[in-house]
């Protein structure tokens, strides 16, 4: 199996920005919600098989094995042609209508801090996570539902040849959410930080276990890595910076470790205003943050006056504004972000995932003007700041 020569093209592009160096063109790609996919092939008339990351060309992928903590299939509780509510590896319950984009989280069987610190997670090198089909969480339960996903390992292998293939793992707060829940999280660290700190030190060494194991199962094939973990909301975090840091962080730096190890660039995903923390995650040496969220009170042209090569910023426009199809507004925002991008250092995206909301045209118009105004050197005339 050989890599095309247009994707070699894309892993330097990619390389190259995250090294601080002005490639071709700015990256692009994104996270496309399945509503958004088949209004898009709607509108610009396209095949039903039609994939935006084929039909652009996009610059890189993002691949998820099993990470739940306990592989099994989901257990059916209801199921009609409207919805279906399954329990997961998670141990979570979980309501899924097929009309809404996200699922309903309505029960945990860990509903006690005694329950947690009891459980035992399944072995994260057990092979079924990476070789085998099967039900997973993360996989299986979002804007989409799908059983039985298919073998991690045989996705890479379909990707590998036309796009940079990133693994994921999630983090310690990721699980905690899924898991237990965010209200019982949030009023556990309340209420027993110590305890919740020890569970959460598991946790980290879990996923650290499954980043080595994942790493290992791809066979060299991994071009890169995303850390998927939300500690924010709109305002803030959703806790004490000092108690992420002690905790949070240790592990996050750990995931970062060991693929800087294996040559691997790593990627965050945290959505929310972590304005208090960006800091910590330049010095862990992070390659890029991203979606930054506009409505979050980020932004990548600022961040990256304080900052400048200490890290890399990744996405930063607002779905909110796309959502608007106003192609005019779109522009002028699109070219004022590619400010981000003198002297490398930004990869082009929204700034969470592209919606139902965002027209067809309008993802396409975006996606050729970003392709016209990204070429290096930038030339962006009365948007230039």
């Amino acid at each position: 199996m050989e890599r095309t020569a247009n994707c070699l093209a894309k892993l330097e592009r990619m390389n190259r920005a995250l090294r601080h160096q002005e490639p071709d063109r700015v990256p692009i790609s994104d996270f496309f919600w399945g509503s958004f996919v088949s209004r898009w092939r709607n509108e610009l008339k396209l095949p039903a098989d039609a994939d935006p990351y084929y039909y652009y060309d996009l610059d890189w992928i993002v691949t998820t094995p099993n990470m739940d903590p306990f592989i099994r299939s989901f257990d059916t509780i209801r199921e009609n042609d409207r919805e279906v509510v399954i329990k997961t590896g998670f141990l979570a319950t979980i309501r899924k209508k097929y009309d809404f984009p996200m699922p309903e989280w309505i029960g945990f069987e860990i509903d006690t801090i005694e329950k947690l610190e009891a459980l035992v997670f399944d072995d994260p090198y057990d092979r079924r996570r990476y070789f085998s089909a099967g039900d997973n969480q993360i996989a299986g339960v979002g804007d989409g539902f799908q059983r039985n996903s298919p073998p991690w390992t045989e996705t890479i292998n379909k990707l590998w040849p036309d796009f940079p293939v990133y693994g994921s793992i999630i983090e310690c707060s990721e699980c905690l959410t899924r898991l237990i829940g965010q209200e019982n999280f949030l009023f556990w660290l309340g209420m027993y930080p110590d305890r919740l700190g020890d569970v959460i030190n598991r946790i980290g060494k879990f996923y650290l276990d499954c980043t080595k194991a994942q790493i290992s199962a791809a066979g060299g094939l991994l071009d890169g890595f995303v850390i998927w973990g939300d500690v924010a909301y709109k305002e803030s975090l959703l806790f004490d910076p000092e108690y992420w840091r002690q905790y949070f962080k240790p592990w996050v730096k750990a995931i970062i470790d060991e693929c800087h190890k294996h040559k691997l660039p790593v990627i965050y995903h945290g959505c929310g205003n972590v304005n208090a923390i960006f800091g910590d995650f330049a010095d862990m040496k992070l390659d890029a943050y991203n979606p930054l969220e506009v409505k979050a009170d980020m932004d990548a042209v600022k961040l990256k006056k304080v900052f400048g090569k200490q890290i890399g910023y990744c996405g930063n426009n607002d779905i909110l504004l796309w959502e608007t199809n106003d192609l005019e507004l779109i522009r002028k925002e699109t070219l004022k972000k590619l400010n981000a991008a003198k002297g490398g250092g930004y990869i082009f995206q929204s700034d969470h995932s592209v919606s139902e909301g965002v027209a067809g045209k309008t993802y396409d118009y975006i996606v050729k003007l970003v392709r016209e105004y990204g070429k290096y050197p930038l030339q962006l005339g009365e948007y230039e700041v």
